[in-house]
């Protein structure tokens, strides 16, 4: 399948409720770590097994709600992002390597919805 969601990622004012919560809910294997790209703050991976994984982590602006962000792989981070751009999304975040990892990008498509792309590096 081409572009295929790769990763979802939840943004949460209280990481420790929503630890609990889909922890005891799903079984998930959750696993912190330290935030990527950052000098500070956890990242909690979400180990599920079969399927598609993700991560959690504290939102950084108490303002901003709780919510899900998936993520799509492309083969070029950069083309993607600008034609995403060029169609009429926001680039809300431009393109960041995530050291590593891979590289990453957030969008707001035409219609207000966030998506994330993903670039992974080569193995």
């Amino acid at each position: 399948m081409a572009n295929p969601f790769v990763h979802v990622e939840l943004a949460t004012n209280n990481i420790g409720k929503a630890k609990e919560f889909y922890g005891q809910l799903f079984k998930w294997t959750l696993e912190d770590m330290p935030m990527p790209g950052s000098s500070g703050g956890t990242y909690t991976m979400i180990r599920v097994g079969e399927g598609t994984g993700g991560g959690m982590y504290k939102n950084t602006e108490a303002s901003e709600p709780s919510a899900w962000l998936p993520y799509v792989q492309v083969d070029d981070i950069e083309a993607s992002t600008k034609k995403a751009k060029a169609l009429g999304a926001e680039v809300c975040m431009d393109v960041m390597e995530i050291e590593g990892a891979g590289w990453m990008s957030i969008i707001t498509d035409p219609t207000g919805a966030k998506l994330g792309l993903w670039k992974p590096k080569p193995m």
